[in-house]
């Protein structure tokens, strides 16, 4: 089984999470943004890879496995979506130096690293991009956009050239060139070949040439065949995971799943309509259930072991606010990621219970003093994720529905049976198993350390507390 199916992966954007460690070169001397204060579209914090290695006992005493950053590769937006330099780390994150100590760090942690993609356009100061606009028609690298007329725009609303959205600062690559192809894949086999463990790719679906992503595999495995792909697509994603493009995609259809449940009535739709998360009805356990029964059908086992199972990320709200501050549905939410197929993914401070709305507002400074954390997230995710390194059948055993009434779900995993409260009234724990759990033996819930002996072929336990679960195996 390859080692990403089933991690636990935890999602860091650089900018954001720590500053600590020597800058490269170029240093920057300007202060930056305060660590404290509200992020800024155009703010730097000044994390850095540095700072992300410090802070990995942190991530192993949560549990982590395996680290995705968001792009670390020279640029001038504090994202770094707008590439300058696909073969140089941002010298504000501390350089390819950094990098190497990070990738170093980790795997003597036995922790992986996945990088952050972005191959479908550059930002303007792209070398190519730079000579096309000093050059005009007479530039060797004019084939490397999609340009529609000289003199080229670039700094008015209206670029003359095709952009990602239509954002000048994002021109997008004509990947059919063969020479940007080969640029591309040289990058892609580069950080492989550096260390990194695989890559994160961003709006892969942009790109709309699967002749590319069948070469991009075929250069990363050739380099390590052990490798992870996984591409941002948001929707189910058949066309992407038949064995010749990627390993997994962002699992953005079970993140709706998940929120519609737990999240109910009070999820904050709106909050969540703005995003690419959009429309998130509330859902019954059977409507819930229906729903994941229909993702796990749609795909081979090893993908959907392998999916990036996630609730949030850089592209939405923060989990708390989409619950409007409800902690305990933020972590019965937090909860069932680590129960269902797949691997789970958190987005850094979602743990700690960082808040935030829309982009920049939840890509804050990650909170580092403790007294300020919420307790009940984090020891929510180090139980769950520990549990999963206890048990590895709650890794790899699929899904299997025994109950779903209401706000109420049971759900099998291999021997495991798992009793789901998504409601805010006491629960108890009688229905019937339909053989889930083997007759007159007794059980235990991992979680509380209760006790029940299933009679008559139900499970007759103990009451379940409002937005809470149990993982029930035989003793």
């Amino acid at each position: 089984m390859a080692w990403y199916e089933g991690a636990f992966f935890y999602q860091i954007f650089p900018d954001r999470f720590f500053r600590a460690g020597p800058p490269g070169k170029p240093a920057p001397a300007g202060p930056f943004e305060p660590w404290e204060a509200p992020p800024t579209l155009r703010g730097f914090k000044g994390g850095t890879l540095w700072g992300v290695a410090e802070k990995l006992p942190y991530l192993k005493e949560l549990g982590v496995e395996a680290l995705y950053l968001n792009p670390v590769f020279a640029s001038t937006a504090n994202h770094r979506y707008h590439t300058v330099d696909y073969f140089q780390v941002d010298p504000v994150l501390g350089g390819n130096a950094a990098l190497r100590h990070l990738l170093e760090v980790a795997h003597a942690h036995g922790m992986r690293v996945i990088l952050d993609g972005v191959f479908n356009h550059t930002g303007r100061g792209f070398f190519a991009f730079q000579h096309l606009l000093e050059n005009g028609e007479e530039s060797p690298y004019r084939d490397w956009y999609h340009v529609k007329g000289f003199p080229l725009k670039a700094y008015t609303a209206h670029p003359s050239y095709e952009a990602w959205w239509g954002n000048p600062e994002l021109p997008k690559l004509r990947v059919e060139t063969p020479a940007v192809r080969e640029y591309l894949l040289e990058v892609a086999e580069h950080w492989i070949r550096f260390g990194a463990d695989g890559w994160r790719l961003d709006v892969p679906n942009e790109i709309q040439d699967p002749e590319f992503w069948r070469a991009f595999r075929r250069r990363v495995k050739g380099a390590n065949p052990e490798a992870y792909l996984v591409g941002e697509i948001w929707e189910e994603a058949d066309f992407w995971l038949q064995g010749d493009m990627f390993d997994a995609t962002m699992n953005y259809p079970l993140s709706r799943a998940i929120l519609g449940f737990v999240g109910g009535e009070a999820l904050d739709r709106e909050l969540a309509a703005w995003c690419g998360l959009g429309r998130i009805e509330p859902l019954q356990a059977l409507a819930f259930s229906h729903r994941l029964e229909g993702l796990f059908a749609r795909y081979r086992e090893e993908v959907v072991r392998a999916q990036m199972n996630l609730l949030t990320s850089h592209d939405t709200p923060r989990l708390l606010s989409l619950m409007r501050g409800s902690a305990e549905r933020a972590r019965l939410a937090l909860a069932l990621l680590f129960l269902l197929p797949g691997s789970p993914t958190v987005y850094y401070g979602e743990e700690v219970g960082l808040a935030g709305g829309h982009d920049p507002e939840n890509r804050g400074g990650m909170v580092w003093e403790e007294g300020r954390w919420r307790r009940e997230l984090l020891d929510t995710v180090r139980r769950m994720a520990r549990l999963r390194r206890e048990h590895p059948l709650l890794r790899t055993a699929p899904y299997g529905r025994v109950y779903a009434v209401d706000g109420h779900l049971a759900f099998t995993r291999g021997p495991y049976l798992v009793v789901v409260n998504a409601t805010p009234e006491p629960f108890l724990q009688d229905f019937p198993l339909h053989g889930a759990l083997p007759r007159g033996a007794q059980a235990v819930d991992l979680l509380s350390g209760a006790l029940c002996t299933p009679t008559g072929g139900r499970l007759c336990g103990p009451v379940l507390p409002p937005f809470s679960l149990a993982v029930w195996v035989e003793v």
